[in-house]
């Protein structure tokens, strides 16, 4: 299934070049990193992975190309970019590939594992704290001030996510049209991401200025020379037999713990609807966390009623503030829907398995994607049509992830909420009246914070949590 090929130092560097940078492993005759080696690096890396896709990606280029120089920074970029083609957290399947890379099939499981654990830990904490205690005074007042700082966050991502994927009128059209889509006319996630895609394609065939990307400066593709030459890294034959054992393997994997906990609660379970749902949205989560975050609200909140909408906020605040990827927050969702509704189990019992079971089906996709696709990199790179079409989606992201932000604006800073349906259109409407000013002040104080200060999301958190901490306290005071 996989083959691992010697990794030596390069031709054009001195042997010795590798006993003298910090950090560098002691490497065998073979040249090979040791696993124990990259292990504790990855565990390392998996502590400080907060602040979304973009800090975890600061850190492993941090650790692994400046500070071990075990990739090169070509090679880096070479492997991200590859990763942004996947559905799926681009951060967690980067870890996946440079293990991949570095170490074979063991590396990547390592890492992508690795990558996730710190994260499903303290979040199962955080959520059986929230269910145990959230309807206290101090905690319901800790979580009501981070709600608002949530939205700020999500605008945050709109904009910055907006400045590298909107670089054309056309662009901006087709961003407007999935906010349109979605937040009017409740078109499904997968349709408007479905129609991206093809418009993205389109645009590149007869209208390709449109699609021209940037001149890549060479502060991006400079670095380090590492002690590994990309030649030597890890590599696989691509080959249908390949790929057919990697989805045989990943499938068995999928199928065996969704079928027993299937088996023993049965198909009408929340368990089995949580396990296909999570499993669907594992596979169209083209765009990153906050753009799939908009699918599984809708229908987590107003489908099947697992939370509400102000519980799912929560969710997304605690999993800002814990290391991983944000679609972690999905750990959160099914904890809280299976202790509400547990079947035969007891509640307990029913959120844990809930809650790793979502964690199983959400991450077990990226290890597929990333050791079929890998063999592929390089034709996938270079495959124009490709490309166009993942520019397509990224524009339509940035419509998407200003839905959810208007989604959690509408929930979190007013108190009464109303549908309006009018034909197809179907609209959640504020009352005026009902507006929180609180909420609306600590709205703007993250707001100055995370664009004025330039202070880090974990950092205005905490801040915004400060202010509902002493907000609770005070009210506990006087009853």
């Amino acid at each position: 299934m996989w083959k691992e090929v010697p990794v030596t130092t390069p031709a054009n560097e001195p042997e010795s070049s590798a006993e003298g940078v910090a950090g560098a492993p002691k490497r065998s005759a073979a040249g090979l990193v040791p696993l124990g080696a990259a292990t504790r690096t990855w565990f390392a890396i998996s502590l400080e992975t907060f602040g979304g896709p973009a800090g975890q990606i600061a850190v492993m280029q941090h650790a692994l190309v400046d500070e071990k120089r075990w990739i090169g920074q070509k090679r880096f970029l070479h492997a991200l970019s590859f990763c942004t083609l996947l559905p799926g957290p681009e951060a967690q399947q980067l870890a996946i590939y440079i293990g991949w890379l570095l170490n074979g099939v063991p590396g990547g499981l390592i890492a992508g594992g690795l990558f996730v654990l710190p994260g499903v830990l303290a979040l199962l904490g955080l959520s059986a704290l929230y269910v145990s205690a959230g309807d206290t005074t101090v905690v319901t007042a800790v979580l009501t001030a981070v709600a608002p700082a949530v939205l700020v966050i999500v605008a945050q991502a709109v904009v910055r996510v907006g400045g590298r994927a909107l670089g054309h009128p056309a662009l901006v059209a087709l961003a407007v049209a999935a906010f349109v889509a979605l937040s009017v006319f409740k078109t499904p996630f997968p349709l408007v991401i479905g129609a991206a895609a093809a418009v993205g394609w389109a645009l590149g065939r007869w209208a390709p200025k449109t699609m021209r990307d940037a001149e890549p400066s060479a502060a991006a593709t400079d670095g380090p020379m590492p002690l590994i030459s990309d030649g030597a890294l890890h590599t696989e034959r691509p080959s249908r037999t390949h790929a057919a054992k990697v989805v045989g393997v990943g499938l068995i994997a999928w199928a065996v713990p969704v079928g027993a906990v299937i088996a023993l609660t049965g198909r009408g379970s929340i368990f089995a609807d949580q396990a296909l749902f999570f499993t669907g949205a594992a596979l169209v989560t083209f765009g990153g966390a906050y753009a799939v975050l908009a699918y599984v609200a809708q229908k987590a909140v107003q489908f099947y009623g697992w939370l509400t909408p102000s519980e799912m906020i929560t969710g997304l605040a605690l999993a800002e503030t814990t290391p991983g990827p944000l679609i972690m927050v999905v750990q959160f969702v099914a904890f809280v829907g299976a202790y509400r509704d547990p079947g035969t189990l007891n509640p307990w019992v029913a959120a844990v398995v809930a809650s790793l079971l979502t964690t199983w089906v959400t991450f077990v996709p990226c290890f597929v994607f990333v050791f079929v696709g890998a063999p592929y990199v390089e034709r996938l790179r270079g495959n124009h049509a490709l490309s166009t079409a993942l520019k397509g989606i990224m524009a339509a992201v940035v419509g998407v992830i200003a839905n959810l932000a208007i989604y959690f604006a509408v929930h979190t800073l007013f108190r009464d909420v109303s549908t309006v349906t009018w034909g197809p259109v179907q609209l959640q409407l504020p009352d005026p009246g009902s507006l929180k000013p609180l909420s609306l002040a600590i709205a703007a104080f993250a707001a100055l914070l995370l664009f004025r200060a330039k202070w880090s999301v974990l950092r205005t958190l905490g801040a915004c949590a400060l202010v509902g901490l002493a907000a609770g306290l005070v009210e506990l005071l006087a009853t």
